[in-house]
């Protein structure tokens, strides 16, 4: 895991000399190195890349240092540099790729985060002054913070909602700064500012041409992928890993070996899974000019990596067609194919006893031993289409906003598509109906009643309407809300959902005017999306790689944003406007059913691995974490577990929340050790080794 760390103190210099330029501080992050110095220090941890650390100096007090991949020369980073200094931050968020930066004018620290929430920026009190960083298990530690068991609570109940999970994280004292903002230290006093720019409430913003819209996402899409090819070719370092490539092993060839020792191939690579998100960037990266294949380049292909799943028979006809259409886009010359097969060993909740311990939980836990089987056959360098469905996809609740817009004719289409999705039947009909009562019921319900709506249904456990089964009908008439609980609320305890209510109906007595229930809905979903995506960074992690989440960039979600409404609500929206953009890029010849959702093959695979996995589960809600503080009541989700494995309908997504956050807390009370050291370093007593105190939802 890589972060960086610094804070700001009310001192205004050093108590006493400190030739390392450290100052006085005998706390200092385990394994870091030091960009600047006291009274406003700030540290780079973890094995970043020298090209992922950049540094420009405008004058001993006025500097510039970015984190990550960022397109920007060395001279438009001085340009960001001296508009910062103005106070202009928006510059600083305006480059291609996926960075932090951090602008130090004076005792006045800026740290920017993104606009989805893939790097976020945590930020606590510590010693007179704010400690920030962009993991918040090191400011845990600093703090020796314990567990927020509400934030978990909220987590479970309502995770697409803002309005439960506020600021906080799994640690009580540690804030996260929301998506599109910065944080603004001076002499240790924080502030939180947005570097959006501020729309209307009263009107819709003006919406570009659908033709001119998209062509901004393939020149967004284009320079996110330019801008990771650009950066120095990695290879892995051979002396950090299990030792040198032990020569020809009967039945494997040198990926299989690299592969079974944990090393990624050199150069660049990407997924190719069939679907349009992952088939577009493995298009993009492999056509545009330059050398994206192997070490040094030298004409070498890029590595597309597909996942043969072999132990899912329910969705065969599925997993066979996304196979087939693999393999035609591969048929680029500049692709090489690596189809990386494996049996009932990969299914989800598989090995779920090994895996290293994330900053925060999320539902990548459950599945992270199944992908990484997938990256390390991948590049040092690869691309994965997380973030394509939320950022391109219309919300359900768009629907509304086209309604408050007056455009009803723009609804004939969606649900139309709707009443088709679910297959014939005798309600087929009534289905266009529906979903127009439920569109026109959000746009005029205000956001405080809907707010508090959601908090009267977690009191009551109305969950009768939550969606089970994924029917494409359900859900869409379940998101057409202000906010609504997740699929694991129905197994938390009363205690539980009333400390959740308490928090939403705080939130809508607090909130004026939000905007419009589509747009805020799709922001949120984006942010659970980024999050997410963090976590399977983190629990999915091979050494020497890095992964690579295009459609997760500023700039990205930015020409995404301008996609018109009415474009966006149209049925394979999301396949059209990416057949655009390679269009645009000049590859059109793409194979039959490309562009088809992979849904089915997911669901399957989650079914086939709950079923193989039922006993182990169940063994790890024997005496669980989350019953000791509160949560859940073991035995009920005990029953659920071994209900799903025998096919009831069952919403599979909140299982995997529940065994995903209780393994996460497993993984977080057997830590020992700290990320701080110094003759004052914290003894971490609270997040790291214990047991997790009964819950005091208060």
């Amino acid at each position: 895991m890589r972060w960086l760390v610094g804070w700001s103190s009310a001192a205004t210099r050093p108590s006493a000399p400190d030739p390392d330029g450290v100052g006085s501080r005998t706390v200092l992050p385990v394994g870091a190195h030091l960009l600047w110095g006291d009274p406003d220090p700030l540290w780079a941890v973890g094995d970043w890349r020298p090209d992922e650390v950049r540094v420009v100096q405008a004058d001993p007090e006025t500097r510039l240092a970015v984190f990550g991949i960022c397109g920007a020369t060395d001279d438009q980073l001085r340009v960001g540099l001296y508009a910062a200094r103005g106070g202009a931050l928006r510059h600083l968020t305006a480059w291609s790729g996926s960075y932090t930066a951090v602008v130090q004018v004076g005792r006045r620290i800026t740290v920017t985060g993104d606009l989805a929430g893939a790097r976020p920026v945590f930020h606590t009190p510590w010693a007179g002054g704010t400690a920030y960083a962009t993991a918040a298990l090191p400011l845990a530690d600093l703090i020796e913070a314990s567990l927020d068991i509400g934030h978990l609570a909220a987590l479970l109940a309502c995770p697409d909602a803002p309005e439960a999970l506020g600021a906080g994280t799994p640690y009580e004292g540690v804030r996260r700064i929301p998506p599109g903002h910065a944080l603004v230290l001076r002499g240790g006093a924080s502030e939180i500012t947005s570097y959006e720019p501020t729309a209307s409430l009263a009107v819709a913003a003006p919406q570009l041409p659908p033709e001119q819209a998209v062509d901004g996402v393939r020149d967004a899409l284009v320079e996110a992928v330019r801008a990771r090819l650009a950066v120095p070719r990695h290879a892995p370092d051979p002396d950090g890993l299990d030792g040198l490539d032990p020569g020809p092993v009967p039945g494997m060839g040198p990926a299989e070996r690299r592969a079974a020792r944990g090393a990624p191939a050199p150069g660049v690579g990407a997924d190719l899974s069939g679907g349009s998100a992952s088939g577009t960037l493995a298009l993009l990266a492999a056509g545009l000019p330059g050398r994206p294949g192997r070490l040094n380049g030298h004409g070498e292909r890029l590595l597309a990596v597909t996942f043969n799943d072999r132990a899912t028979n329910g969705a065969r006809a599925h997993h066979d067609a996304e196979l087939e259409r693999a393999r035609s886009i591969a048929d680029n010359p500049r692709l090489h194919h690596v189809v990386v097969a494996a049996g009932e060993e990969a299914l989800p909740y598989a090995d779920l006893d090994s895996g290293p311990l994330t900053d925060e939980p999320g539902p990548s836990l459950t599945v992270a031993s199944r992908h990484r089987r997938r990256l390390l056959a991948g590049s040092a360098d690869h691309f994965v289409g997380h973030g394509a469905r939320q950022v391109l996809d219309a919300h359900p609740a768009r629907l509304a906003d086209l309604l408050m817009d007056r455009r009803r004719r723009h609804l004939l289409r969606p649900v139309t598509a709707l009443a088709k999705a679910d297959g014939p039947s005798a309600q087929s009909v009534l289905v266009p109906f529906t979903v127009y009562r439920a569109a026109r019921r959000l746009a005029r319900t205000p956001y405080p009643e809907g707010i508090t709506e959601a908090a009267r249904r977690l009191l009551e456990r109305q969950f009768a309407d939550e969606p089970v089964t994924g029917g494409a009908v359900d859900a869409s008439l379940a998101a057409l809300t202000w906010c609504r609980p997740g699929p694991a609320a129905r197994w938390l305890t009363g205690e539980a959902l009333a400390e959740v209510s308490v928090r939403l109906s705080e939130a809508a007595s607090r909130t004026a005017a939000v905007g419009r229930p589509g747009e805020r809905r799709a922001r949120a979903a984006l942010a659970r999306q980024a999050a997410d995506h963090r976590v399977f960074e983190q629990a999915s992690e091979v050494r020497s790689q890095r992964l690579h989440a295009p459609f997760l960039d500023n700039q990205v979600v930015l020409a995404c944003r301008a996609l018109p409404d009415t474009l966006r609500v149209q049925p394979g929206a999301r396949a059209a406007v990416l057949r655009s953009v390679l269009a645009g890029a000049g590859v059109r010849d793409l194979p039959p059913g490309w562009g088809a959702t992979s849904h089915v093959t997911h669901a399957a695979a989650v079914r086939a691995g709950l079923r193989g996995a039922v006993g182990d589960l169940v063994q790890l809600f024997d005496a669980p974490l989350l019953a000791d503080a509160g949560l859940i009541e073991a035995r009920v989700v005990r029953t659920a577990l071994r209900a799903a494995a025998e096919g009831a309908a069952l919403p599979m997504d909140g299982l995997a929340e529940l065994v995903a956050t209780e393994l996460w807390l497993r993984r977080l009370v057997a830590r020992r050790g700290s990320c701080w050291t110094g003759a004052e370093a914290p003894r971490q007593k609270a997040v790291a080794g214990g047991v997790v105190p009964r819950a005091r939802l208060s």
